[in-house]
């Protein structure tokens, strides 16, 4: 595994230790890696696979020193100053000079002054010479000890002339150096492709920026719409405590009213009683008997008001502070829960019967006869090949598509760590790693961890629920644009897509996630809508 501090064209690294190749060799299936690297990988594991496009080789390859691009990489270090090798000539004694180029024939390394002769001698010009190196036995076939001078395309190794006249006599051999060429312009078009991929991974980055700054505008707007919201609530309360205080105010001075007239009202009897009391004691002094008689009645049986009864109340109806908070949060849960109530009401009359198509199974997946559950396996199953079938992307489709209207379907996901459901136009990647966004296609919620909620939207949405479904309604609306997901045992919405375009057939799309030994096993099954039993109807 060679080091180096300098910059490095990514084309001659090896991917292994992402530095410029040493000894690389070439797997059965074109890719190259450090030999060192690659006899290290296969070692920690127990089958033989490409560590670049993971290709399965049924043993494990013999692998041999791919010479031309040695040799590019060679001109690369020396190039760029890395290849400061300090191989001596071999002629020289004691002097350690620095040789300048090697004989392939003579097995030999030579300085400026000993190279002489193979420029001038006519045999010694025949000799193959390359530029100095100290490995000259990698350039050498161990076999018949000639220069590998040519490159045979059917075992993707470096021969010399004698091995044409043995093994490889049927083979397919070119020069070394056409070879080499060949290899050099293969890299050109590398480094073509892996400039591409740096413009992508910009533009990525560009475009992550962009999501970020989105998210950052987004959020300044929700702190503004809170800080309004509550500056709103607070004026609601202020003008409640200031009606409440008036009110308050109105009702001492009616109470103050209220006592103010029964007072005068008392201080009129008190009045009358001693004006009677006064008749009463003239009366019982007299001698005239019959006026006595003629007044009693009129004296004795006045009536009077029954002031016991009456009181001024001290006590203030007013419903305390907390209480009304109370009452306006436990009123706005009940709005909103009724709410989603009443849009599930809505949406269950346009359930549809789902079932997966297994010609679009990853061959990981397994489903169910009826079409019904799909849960991962560990071992690829023998699935013929299908271009509408996902390589890659551990998911499966609907056979049902739909391309207008509204449609709805319930899905079991109880007991399951990682999940993913929704639905996928009928354009999608079905061949490569996918990316489950709305710009690829893909309206879905995703679960990681049992509870950790990722929507691919922009941007992206990521939250937890106080309750986790076990059942997951699915509805769309393909002419407003809408997908959205319910919690059914809850009656609880979960997440909305709106304002979405959609021009394609859409399917139902489901992902069982990985096995994760064990803890992931269950399957997602689609259950049947049950509109009558429903606990929010």
């Amino acid at each position: 595994m060679a080091s180096s501090s300098c910059p490095l064209n990514e084309e001659l690294q090896c991917s292994i230790c992402l530095d410029v190749f040493t000894d690389p060799v070439t797997t059965p299936c074109g890719h190259n890696f450090c030999r060192t690297c690659l006899n290290k990988f296969w070692t920690n594991t127990q089958t033989c696979f490409c560590p670049l496009c993971k290709e399965k080789f049924s043993r494990r390859p013999d692998l041999k020193i791919n010479t031309p691009l040695r040799e590019v990489v060679q001109h690369f270090k020396e190039k760029l100053n890395l290849g400061r090798s300090e191989v001596l000539c071999d002629i020289c004694d004691g002097r350690n000079q620095k040789a300048v180029k090697s004989c392939l024939t003579c097995q030999s390394s030579y300085c400026e002054t000993h190279l002489e002769p193979h420029h001038r001698v006519p045999r010694l010009k025949k000799h193959t010479l390359i530029n100095a190196v100290e490995n000259l036995d990698d350039y050498i076939c161990q076999k018949h000890e000639r220069p590998l001078e040519l490159f045979c395309r059917d075992d993707q190794t470096s021969v010399c002339l004698s091995c044409t006249e043995g093994d490889h006599r049927t083979h397919n051999t070119v020069p070394i150096e056409e070879e080499s060429q060949q290899k050099k312009n293969q890299l050109l078009q590398t480094q073509t492709d892996v400039q591409q991929m740096i413009q992508n991974r910009m533009k990525k980055i560009q475009e992550i920026q962009h999501s970020v700054e989105l998210r950052k505008r987004n959020t300044e707007k929700e702190k503004s719409a809170s800080v309004e919201l509550f500056t709103v609530l607070i004026r609601s309360i202020e003008r409640c405590q200031s009606e409440l205080l008036k009110m308050m105010e109105e009702q001492q001075k009616a109470a103050e009213k209220q006592a103010e007239d029964l007072i005068k009202e008392l201080q009129q009897e008190i009045t009358d009683l001693k004006k009677r009391n006064t008749e009463l004691e003239q009366l019982s002094h007299t001698d005239d008997h019959l006026h006595v008689i003629q007044i009693f009645s009129s004296l004795y049986s006045r009536p009077h008001k029954n002031w016991t009864e009456i009181s001024i109340d001290s006590d203030v109806n007013v419903l305390p502070m907390n209480r009304a908070l109370t009452l306006v949060k436990k009123t706005h849960e009940t709005l909103k829960k009724n709410l989603s109530q009443t849009v599930l009401k809505c949406v269950l009359k346009f359930s549809v019967d789902v079932t997966l198509d297994p010609d679009t199974a990853n061959p990981y997946l397994i489903l169910s006869d009826d079409g019904k559950q799909v849960s991962h396996g560990d071992i690829e199953q023998d699935a013929p090949e299908n271009p509408k079938r996902f390589d890659v992307g551990l998911c499966v489709l609907a056979k049902q598509g739909f391309s207008s209207g509204r449609f709805y379907y319930e899905v079991q996901v109880k007991g399951k760590t990682e999940w993913s459901l929704g639905v996928a136009r009928e354009s999608i990647n079905r061949k490569e790693m996918i990316t489950l966004a709305p710009e690829d296609g893909f309206w879905t919620v995703i679960v990681k961890n049992e509870n950790q909620y990722i929507v691919c939207d922009n941007p992206v949405v990521m939250f937890s629920l106080r309750v986790k479904p076990e059942i997951v309604g699915v509805f769309v609306d393909y002419e407003e644009g809408l997908v959205s997901f319910y919690d059914v045992g809850s009656s609880s919405h979960i997440y909305s897509f709106t304002d979405q375009t959609f021009t394609d057939k859409l399917y139902p799309y489901f992902s069982p996630g990985l096995n994760d030994k064990g803890k992931n096993s269950k399957p997602l099954i689609i259950t049947p809508v049950k509109i009558k039993k429903n606990p929010f109807l």
